[in-house]
């Protein structure tokens, strides 16, 4: 599976592993780098970055880094090894910023995991490669990385509003966000060159800050 693999991205998932798995083992770890509500109002502000690397357990720890697997590289190909970790660790802030805005009312509103990241990286990879096509290990046939792009934030607004365990689904729409101004600021020519993807992966992401609100009292 990790053949072909950049250095970059497997560096990353390595640290998602290791600081994982710590979690896994130490609650008190876990708890002392969650994102939380009333910590970072507060002043413990690098929680917005170290929950990122932190996650529930062994499945969702899979997902989200089979899925910066399967896009991580498309955005090193196109754009470069900076640009990925700018993309990367944007979106992650960004994810973070968003949750805090949800929650903003919850102090103790907690969560973990990679998903404002990755989120942002699939985003950025589907407006630089529209045309691809992913095999995902449960469904037999291509799937348009578009389809998947948007399947995946339909999926977070699901987890937001159901707010399952201490997964950041709220990161998922805040990183998309991140990944998506990020990735055009960095390459602007996508404007010309990929316009109609750049209009189809921001209608969801519009439609989602315009209704945020009613989405929370359904």
């Amino acid at each position: 599976m990790l053949e072909g693999i950049n250095t970059v991205v497997l560096i990353v998932i390595i640290v998602n592993v290791l600081f994982s798995i710590k979690g896994f083992e130490d609650y008190a770890f876990l708890d002392k780098y969650k994102f939380q509500v009333s910590r970072v109002k507060g002043d413990e502000k690098v929680r917005m970055l170290t929950s990122g690397f932190l996650h529930v357990d062994w499945m969702h720890l899979i997902l989200n880094m089979y899925v910066l697997y399967a896009f991580g590289n498309i955005v090193i190909n196109f754009l470069g090894t900076l640009p990925f970790l700018i993309i990367y660790f944007g979106s992650l802030i960004a994810g973070s910023l968003y949750t805090l805005q949800y929650h903003k009312n919850e102090p103790y509103y907690s969560a973990v995991g990679a998903s404002g990241a990755v989120s942002g990286i699939v985003y950025a990879s589907i407006l630089l490669y529209p045309g691809m096509s992913l095999y995902l290990f449960f469904i037999p046939v291509p799937i348009p990385g578009y389809i998947f792009g948007v399947g995946y934030l339909l999926y977070s607004i699901y987890g937001m509003k159901k707010q399952v365990g201490n997964v950041g689904h709220a990161a998922h729409l805040g990183g998309a966000i991140g990944g998506f101004a990020l990735t055009l600021l960095l390459n602007p020519v996508l404007f010309n060159t990929n316009r109609m993807f750049v209009i189809l992966l921001a209608i969801p992401i519009i439609l989602l800050l315009v209704f945020s609100d009613k989405l929370k009292r359904l």
